[in-house]
């Protein structure tokens, strides 16, 4: 134990910063507190009533201004509490913290006990108030115990709330003896009688001890706390007055430097610290173990999940102190990235107006016993997790992608768990078999209360030892563990079975069996170590022991989280962009700026871990990150950063494998034990002691000791620090000026980090600055700026979310333009799909009157369909429809328009059995407007009804602002100029309503067809298969499962009766659900002894685009990527004559290199994205069209007869020329290879004609190619041709085909696409058998 350190330098640098004591003002006596939520109901005892800050030490400190208002709502969170002699009055801890605007954090400890009211005006104001309520009740004799139903029925309202006190105190009196009851005890008191009689009760009031420090030390505090309030409670006064203590605490108690551990001195024992290294995980002192064991290992890896992901979390429980172990937890484990939003682990009553922010938030709400959770009425529900702490339930919001390796995962954990014998199921009372910290035990149930309850009823405690333990226990500063195991022990069968059991099953329960040999050992130890606990006995190394264990049980969670992160961020430097040259201008543009590739960082990762990543990388928390890692260049890296940059680097040196080789196996944690022997090492040997405690300068006879008392404090003595002559300072004096002249350096950076900071703020979204509510200020004023802030945050988040979508969504075009990064994939997509949904849900639900439903943005939809159906116009008459959807470029084509409307759209969405939640079809309903383009449009013309929204929403709703909500609507509009399918991609198993029309080119062509005509549409999902069309009717509706998008339409007919000759111009099929017309051109005759004789096609279709006047209306679009063969192509390389410029040889294979091209380009997309094969192959510019256009160049065109020659002509020749060789035995000469090939070319070919299908002679053609495409057979195919002798009386000199050159070029360029396993639709190769 080497240096006495000291504590006369800054605060900054001091354990504690504020001493504070809170309770009742006996001058301002009783005051109802409305902010909490009063409710007359209630027995007085019951109420809450306003407590003051009575006094805190030192006035203040410069860096860490003491915020009155905020402390005393913290401290006392329910207000004052009111006892008599017959309830519970054991003490309770609670933390709580105080978050800065610039993000630091304060921590405050509080120590919570009972004590006596002396003061008579508080006694008789008790009284009167009974004796009112008292006679109220008396007069209601219909329902007698309308105090207990009333609290809980009116708890929906947001203010009750809110309301007062655990009710869970008030239970104990359930264990009062008869005659108590009998005179008003009990439950029903405030009906029998009056509970609370001055002259027969004694009242008692809470009052709270709290220290206010910059780093989380909270088992230090709690027993220094703990230990203060023994001293009052005791018989014997503390060895030195109370101000001693609170002096040496608040000044001569440094923080322990980094990688120290510090002993200082409370009123009995001493008490241990340590503080990790620079290079280790940061401070976090709050028992994990605890948040795993109450709410289960699985939910709070769930949980965590919804915490990286920027959800809304409630956490929900009647202990403070469970809501703070929690919610620091979380947090704890997020390393290296941080919360970046609204943190208030404790919300005060006054605060419910917060759980309506319409942002991120992670907040703590106390519940009251017997308040149910469907009760609670809450603003926003689409995107919240909800937390019942208690119940160790949790809520999760719906469809949210899962945590990378998340059985391995959970799997580790609860390894770890059970390493400490903890269980890794949620659990009130985890029975600790091994040793746990003070605190588990001490905020179970309700914060140590009833355990010391039975501990006093227990006549087993015979032993000093126990005596003395029992008294820690009750004080709170000591691990009550022991004691708990040892009651527990003594007369519990079910726990001497459960320990056989252990025994049986191997596992050890080693502590038991310690404590019950140590029992008389440590008795007199204890003895020797006598009161003050000076000697460091045999007690204390039971205590650290514990405190050691749950020291390491923290470590090593935490490095199980930090190992996953490191393993899935290994590589994220190498995706970091940087861009500026320096620090300045890089602040300046900081929102123009890219700073992470995502695309490629995504493309690297293994599949399975894309759904969560693709996600989090759109999170603040990560953008932050990347900020922080980014500004590292310039200046020191932030604290978390270098500790994790380190750890990556550590992992590289020791793991050679390649960052390239990705794969998606989990890897344990592998430093564990080192983690933990750290913190053992620094916690065995004490570092630093600090100064004593010693007498102060006080005046004499003031002060007096009472029992049972906090004395008041002399001001005087606490107001400042040592002065320069204390023997203490001088021996550091020049590591005073040290310091002194290294704060006035800080100081003097911390302009320019102000500056820094400034520019932060507004570069980063909202929320940083709202990260706490102002608690002090509560006036209408702060709260509407609060609303005010949050509008300007929601508007902005839309304009960032807007413009990363289309650029996202542009793609190629973008880059070039200077945007960034190059293409989307259709799961980054539909993350930022999901994330407008989710922005649009809160905006809806930012200023809600009254919350319907778990969707804000449904209820107000369903509302506006109730209005609209009411007063029902004819349909024809809706307000906003559309436009007709009949295209200029084919109004005579027989589409009747389609109507558009909001109520339309719902009602799809309506009908859709798979959706079973609001949420869901909130989001199919954007969905489907965002791929119509009508998003901005349908949302413009709900909120047009200004009646209905202002009957939803308060004034300071985002909806209510006029300018904000234009230019919202401006900024979804911009959405309307790129095509989404993220409707029909997303919803793949609803059946869709598909409108046919097919239009034949002379308008008599379809009267006259005596024939039975038939279709079949097909899609990226599936085809419809064949159906009828009525004779000489041109349209027809069907159902069928979701098609995705339409690709191909097979139309054909039975060629009966006299009139069997069809000449079809296109086929036309529209969506009506999306609205997505497709056009199918034909252009051909199908009919036997025309054109090719075709009694069948297959067309390929397109998308196409809606007409000028209506793009005014939906904004414009982007090219259609690819488009069918024209029907110019179709007619021209038909009916040769028609043709009037035939390509160039050049040009014809510049058409066969882009159509191989763009195959490849094909397969090398990822798979979801990759759109359809077979416009690749038989759309225009495919491939098909490029080889007919090879294969005419040079062919002779004379018609013999008037009948006109078709290459299939051409190939029939061929293979009648091999057939008829191979049977003379030509081939025999030839090389082996080629004879098997001629056999496949024949084979294939004939397949084609004897096939039933009548598909003419240029959909044989076409069918070829893709067959020889498919097998791999073109390039093999192709020499036989050449070397065919028909081909000089088909071809001319000049033909391409007859040149050797040109045709082996052809025969490599075909070869490229060897690589690739190419399928065909079924609609393509029905009906051949090879």
């Amino acid at each position: 134990m080497s240096v006495n350190s000291t504590g006369t330098g800054s605060a900054s640098c001091r354990f504690a910063h504020y001493f504070v004591i809170c309770g009742i003002d006996t001058e301002t006596g009783l005051e109802p507190d409305e902010l909490a939520g009063e409710n007359f109901d209630q027995s007085p005892l019951k109420r809450t009533f306003k407590s003051k800050v009575l006094a805190h030490y030192p006035e203040n400190v410069e860096w860490n201004p003491f915020d009155q208002d905020a402390v005393n709502m913290l401290c006392m969170p329910k207000g004052l509490s009111f006892r008599t002699q017959r309830d519970q009055r054991d003490p309770e801890f609670h933390s709580f913290l105080i978050t800065r605007e610039d993000g630091s954090r304060t921590y405050g400890f509080v120590h919570t006990f009972y004590e006596e009211v002396t003061s008579p005006q508080i006694c008789s104001a008790m009284q009167t108030l009974h004796q009112m309520h008292h006679a109220e009740h008396a007069s209601n004799t219909t329902n007698p115990c309308s105090s207990s139903s009333s609290s809980s029925s009116s708890s929906s309202s947001m203010d009750s709330l809110a309301s007062s006190l655990d009710e869970a105190d008030s239970s104990s009196s359930a264990t009062l003896s008869p005659s108590q009851q009998s005179s008003g005890g009990g439950r029903g008191q405030c009906c029998q009688g009056p509970a609370y009689d001055a002259t027969r009760d004694t009242l008692y009031v809470s009052k709270a001890l709290c220290l206010i420090t910059p780093m989380p030390f909270m088992h230090a505090c709690r027993r220094f706390l703990a230990q203060l309030h023994r001293a009052v409670t005791a018989e014997q006064p503390p060895p030195l007055p109370l101000e001693s203590y609170v002096h040496n605490v608040l000044y001569e108690v440094p923080l322990p430097p980094p990688g120290r551990s510090l002993k200082f001195h409370g009123v009995y024992e001493p008490i241990v610290c340590q503080r990790p290294s620079l290079a280790e995980l940061p401070l976090a002192d709050f028992p994990l173990g605890q948040a795993f064991q109450l709410l289960g290992v699985e939910n709070l890896v769930q949980l965590f999940t919804c915490v990286l992901l920027e959800m809304q979390i409630l956490l929900y429980s009647q202990d403070y102190q469970r809501l703070m172990v929690v919610a620091e937890s979380i947090t704890t484990l997020l390393f290296p990235f941080q919360w970046q939003h609204v943190y208030v682990p404790i919300l005060p009553a006054s605060l419910l107006h917060f759980l309506d922010a319409p942002v991120p938030y992670l907040m703590g709400l106390q519940s009251k016993e017997g308040t149910d959770r469907s009760k609670l009425e809450l603003p926003q529900e689409a995107n919240l997790c909800f937390v019942d702490v208690d119940n160790h339930t949790i809520e999760l919001p719906e469809d949210f992608p899962q945590l990378p390796n998340k059985p391995e995962f959970i799997q580790e954990l609860s390894d770890v768990m059970l390493r400490f014998g903890l269980s890794s199921e949620g659990s009130s009372d985890p029975i600790t078999l091994s040793a746990s910290t003070p605190s588990s035990s001490s905020s179970q149930s309700s914060s140590s209360s009833s355990s010391s309850s039975s501990s006093r009823a227990s006549a087993g405690l015979k032993s000093a030892v126990l005596k003395e333990l029992a008294d820690d226990r009750r004080n709170g500063n000591l691990g009550g563990e022991d004691l708990a195991v040892l009651e527990l022990l003594q007369g519990n069968p079910t726990l001497e079975r459960l320990q056989a059991l252990a025994k049986r099953t191997g596992v050890t329960v080693g502590r038991l069996e310690a404590l019950r040999r140590g029992v008389s050992v440590r008795d007199g130890e204890a003895e020797a170590d006598g009161e003050t606990g000076g000697g460091g006995g045999g007690r204390r190394s039971e205590e650290e022991e514990q405190e050691l264990r749950n020291a390491k049980l923290n470590v090593q969670l935490r490095e199980v989280f930090a190992s996953r992160f490191t393993t899935l961020f290994a590589d994220y430097e190498a995706f970091v962009i940087q861009s500026a040259p320096d620090l300045e201008s890089w602040l300046t543009n900081r929102e123009q700026m890219h700073n992470f590739d995502k695309a490629s960082f995504l493309s690297d990762q293994p599949e399975p871990y894309l759904p969560f990543l693709s996600h989090f990388i759109e999170t603040q928390m990560f953008a932050t990150f990347i900020d922080n890692k980014i500004m590292s260049q310039w200046e020191e890296k932030e604290p978390m950063l270098r500790v994790f940059d380190g750890r990556i680097e550590k992992a590289r040196l020791f793991n050679v494998r390649a960052p390239s080789l990705r794969s998606s196996c989990y890897q344990r944690c592998t430093i564990l034990e080192e983690s933990a022997q750290a913190i053992e090492q620094r916690l065995v040997k004490i570092d630093h002691t600090a100064i004593h405690p010693h007498l102060l300068d006080m005046k004499i006879g003031q002060g007096k000791y009472q029992q049972g008392f906090f004395p008041k404090l002399q001001a005087d003595v606490l107001a400042s620090g040592p002065t320069n002559n204390n023997r203490w300072s001088n021996r550091t004096a020049t590591t005073q000026r040290r310091q002194d002249r290294h704060r006035q350096h800080t100081e003097h950076l911390g302009l320019d980090n102000d500056l820094k900071e400034k520019y932060m703020q507004e570069a980063r979204v909202l929320g940083k600055n709202l990260r706490q509510p102002k608690l002090s200020d509560l006036s209408p004023a702060v709260i509407a700026q609060t609303n005010w802030k949050f509008v300007e945050g929601l508007l902005k988040e839309c304009r960032l979310k807007t413009k990363r979508m289309l650029v996202e969504k542009m793609g190629r075009e973008a880059v070039e333009l200077g945007h960034g990064e190059a293409n989307i994939t259709g799961l980054e997509e539909n993350t930022l799909i999901a994330s407008l949904c989710d922005l649009l849900e809160r905006i809806w639900s930012h200023g809600l009157q009254v919350k319907q439903g778990k969707s804000a943005l449904w209820s107000h939809l369903l509302h506006y369909q109730a209005r609209e159906e009411k007063y029902s116009l004819p349909a024809e008459l809706l307000p906003g429809t559309n436009s007709p959807e009949r295209r200029k470029s084919d109004a005579g084509l027989g589409l009747p328009m389609l109507r558009m409307s909001v109520i339309q759209d719902m009602r799809h969405v309506q009908s859709m059995s798979e959706i079973k939640t609001d949420v869901g079809r909130a989001r199919a309903w954007i969905r489907l407007s965002l791929e119509k383009k009508l998003l901005s449009q349908y949302l413009k013309q709900l909120l047009s009804n200004h009646a209905l929204t202002k009957k939803l929403y308060k004034r300071y709703a985002f909806l209510r602002c006029e300018e904000e909500k234009e230019q919202f609507l401006f900024h979804l509009l911009s959405l309307n100029t790129v095509d989404y399918f993220c409707f029909t991609n997303v919803f793949t198993t609803i059946m869709i309503p598909y409108r046919a029309v097919i239009i034949p080119i002379k308008k008599l062509s379809n009267a006259m067809t005596t024939s039975n005509p038939w279709v079949c549409v097909a899609g990226e999902l599936g085809d419809s298969g064949v159906m009828q069309i009525p004779k000489n009717v041109l349209e027809m509706t069907f159902d069928c499962q979701n098609l995705g998008k339409l690709t191909t339409v097979q139309l054909g007919h039975d060629n009966s009766g006299l009139l069997a000759k069809w000449l079809v111009d296109c086929v036309m099929v529209r969506n009506e659900i999306t609205g997505h017309t497709y056009k199918f051109p034909c252009g051909r005759w199908l009919g036997k002894g025309v054109d090719d004789g075709s009694l069948e096609r297959v067309l390929i279709g397109e998308l196409q685009v809606p007409s000028s006047d209506e793009e005014a209306g939906r904004g414009s679009r982007t090219p259609p990527m690819q488009r069918s063969p024209s029907q110019a192509r179709r007619i021209s390389i038909t009916s040769l004559s028609g043709r009037t410029s035939k390509p160039t040889s050049a040009q014809i294979q510049e058409g066969i290199g882009e159509a191989v091209n763009n195959i490849i380009k094909h397969f090398h997309k990822p798979e979801k994205e990759r759109g359809s094969l077979t416009l690749l192959l038989c759309g225009e510019n495919g491939l098909v069209g490029a080889l007919e256009q090879f294969f005419h160049h040079g062919f002779k065109t004379a018609r013999m007869f008037q009948k006109s020659i078709f290459i299939w002509d051409f190939v029939e020749k061929a293979v009648e020329y091999m057939q008829n060789a191979d049977q003379m035995g030509d081939l025999q000469e030839t090389a082996e290879p080629l004879g098997l090939t001629c056999e496949t070319f024949c084979r294939y070919a004939n397949a084609i004609n004897s096939s039933p299908r009548n598909i003419g002679k240029d959909g044989k053609f076409q069918l070829l190619v893709c067959l020889g495409a498919r097998d791999r057979l073109l390039p093999e195919w192709l020499p036989l041709l050449v070397e065919c002798p028909v081909i000089t009386r088909m071809y001319e000199e000049t033909a391409m085909l007859r040149d050797r050159t040109t045709v082996n070029s052809l025969i490599s360029v075909l070869q490229t696409l060897h690589d690739f396993a190419i399928t065909l639709e079924t609609s393509l190769v029905k009906g051949i058998e090879l």
